[in-house]
């Protein structure tokens, strides 16, 4: 028999009550739609929890806030850009604008009272990870005041994006131009582009939105396309096909909404439908597949067919890459817009710009009015606020030529740190606000871990982080992202790394984030004890005279009832059950 010194040399109970749950305080960067599901969340599946949500804007919604341009929509079809349990029969058009979008995310905001978790127009400035405390301090600044100051909390979570840190083009002389400079995620909505001379720089996703809006107002529209695109057909074609020829946006009739509304099955219906076509496309990134070559030349032809009356643009634009290695934008209107009178496809390198307009390399200067450059964002996981984990390692100096994640989610280094849309965290294809719900009840569970398993810190060991992101190297190398092409999916050119993508399917990607492998995580604990989850020996319906102490017979069936049915309820129940943890 163990000796009485021998017990008390090692600490075995701790001073809990098994299920006890300690109170968490966690800090949230970004009230974009990550912020906003982790405010519906995680105070729906934590206890004691403490939730503060900073963002640098005025109003919630991220990029739906922020991005203002002309023509700004989802190039996803909005019944599948909604959440999986708040659906919204009414959106008005196909493919929903940015000021709907942004009225949806507000509305689901004050459906579920989340905005007293949120502290608007506050900037994040920096976060350190304090080793003695186990806690994290992070730096924060007043936008509209200039006050900073820090808070502090057992968690830090970060949910900015990808597309969050807008930059100028790199071009001789453009901020010595004399006309009207727009960014596209910094637009100015006193701007009147009617009557005028319009350079757009860029064919990217917000080009190729801007374009089409601006061409029927303009008096001419010089677009400058350096690099080659893959324009698709529209997600569920054969629906848009009913309503027009050409894959342009349309407006739902007033008796398509009111049907959807008065009949949920029948709406359900719908949005089953066109998920199920957004879910489908996973084959065509596989490299060398005959769905990779149908596609190709599918898109081929859609390109030289809307470009007829230009063959010159469709050579320019008409990649040699495969379909997927960059974004796949469906681009409605876009190329009809080219090959309009007033529009100039302009494939010669920009020299530089003067201060009346822009001069390319064959020594061609063209005068314009206003410069709108739709050239992107910093993608490079760079260009956040610094985070400073174990010995002070800054995860930007971490991450400039490998970022390398457990899930997209965590990093080894970084305690108690968790991410949504993180490096490998994005889709290609499939839809990723299903990931987003993934990701946000994936770090519910870990607190509620936390709270009730005396843990004090956790991890993904070093050996998760480097697994998982040697398969995304593997997997990637076996898809069409890592064909040569420029994409902001890489870090470090058109052969770099595939970074900003997960290393599967959409359907992959949820199945992965809703099974936890917590033996894949190192913790320490609350007094140092790894046993402390079962407590004390006491129960806390122990020490409540009205607790329920009988809570384990609310589930009764009698012996007389027919087994088929009791089988049929076992059956209901389980899949209720299954719903809530999903």
């Amino acid at each position: 028999m163990p000796s009485a010194t021998h017990v008390a040399s090692r600490p075995i109970i701790s001073a809990r009550d098994i299920g006890s749950v300690r109170p968490l305080k966690v800090i949230y960067i970004g009230a974009g739609i990550s912020g906003i599901l982790a405010a519906i969340r995680l105070p729906a599946q934590v206890q004691n929890l403490d939730l503060v949500i900073y963002d640098k804007n005025e109003e919630l919604g991220g990029t739906w806030f922020e991005n203002k341009y002309p023509g700004c929509a989802c190039d996803i079809p909005a019944h599948c850009y909604q959440l999986s349990f708040e659906s919204n029969p009414a959106w008005s058009t196909f493919y929903a604008s940015a000021p709907e979008i942004l009225e949806y995310w507000k509305r689901v905001a004050d459906k579920y009272k989340i905005r007293k978790y949120m502290k608007l127009s506050h900037k994040a400035l920096e976060a350190r990870w304090d080793e003695k405390t186990s806690k994290w301090t992070v730096k924060m600044e007043n936008v509209k005041t200039g006050e900073v100051f820090e808070d502090s909390a057992d968690v830090l979570m970060q949910g900015i994006g990808v597309l969050n840190e807008w930059k100028w083009p790199s071009i001789p002389g453009l901020q010595d131009y004399q006309g009207k400079l727009l960014h596209s995620a910094s637009w100015d909505e006193h701007f009147d582009h009617k009557g005028k001379n319009i350079a757009v720089i860029g064919a990217g996703s917000s080009g190729i939105q801007i374009v089409p809006h601006l061409q029927p107002e303009v008096e001419r529209l010089d677009h400058y396309v350096r690099g080659r695109t893959w324009i698709a057909t529209t997600i569920a074609a054969d629906e848009v096909k009913k309503r027009n020829d050409t894959g342009s946006n349309f407006n739902f009739t007033d008796d398509e909404i009111k049907a959807w509304q008065d009949d949920p099955a029948l709406y359900l219906s719908y949005r089953k439908k066109l998920e199920s076509e957004l879910q489908a496309g996973h084959i065509i990134t596989v490299r060398g597949s005959e769905a990779q070559k149908e596609a190709k030349k599918f898109f081929t032809q859609l390109m030289k067919d809307r470009l007829a009356k230009k063959p010159h643009v469709a050579e320019h634009l008409l990649p040699d890459f495969p379909p997927l290695c960059k974004r796949l934008t469906p681009g409605p209107g876009y190329l009809e817009a080219l090959t309009k009178e007033n529009v100039d496809v302009i494939a010669t390198a920009i020299e530089r710009v003067t201060p009346t307009g822009i001069q390319t390399t064959d020594g061609k200067h063209r005068e314009v009015d206003a410069i709108i450059c739709a050239t992107g964002f910093d993608t490079s996981f760079q260009n956040r606020f610094p985070v400073y984990g174990v010995s002070g390692m800054k995860l930007g100096e971490r991450w400039k030529t490998r970022p390398d994640t457990y899930l997209s989610m965590m990093t080894d280094g970084y305690p108690n740190y968790f991410m949504s849309l993180g490096p490998n965290s994005g889709l290609g294809s499939g839809n990723l606000l299903m990931l987003l719900e993934r990701m946000a009840d994936y770090a519910a569970s870990a607190l509620s871990k936390m709270q009730t398993e005396n843990i004090l810190t956790m991890q993904p060991s070093a050996r998760a982080v480097t697994n998982f992101t040697d398969f995304c190297d593997a997997y990637f190398a076996g898809t069409v992202y890592s064909d040569e092409c420029s994409s902001w999916y890489k870090s470090g050119g058109k052969n770099g790394r595939v970074s900003a993508l997960w290393p599967g399917s959409s359907l992959h990607a949820i199945e992965a984030l809703t099974h936890k492998r917590w033996e894949d995580f190192e913790y320490t604990y609350v007094d140092g004890n790894e046993f402390g989850w079962i407590g004390n020996g006491w129960s806390e319906r122990d020490r409540h005279d009205d607790a329920d102490r009988t809570y384990y017979l609310d589930t009764q069936e009698f012996i007389d009832q027919p087994l088929k049915d009791r089988v049929e309820l076992e059956g209901e129940a389980g899949e209720l059950a299954r719903a809530a943890v999903l």
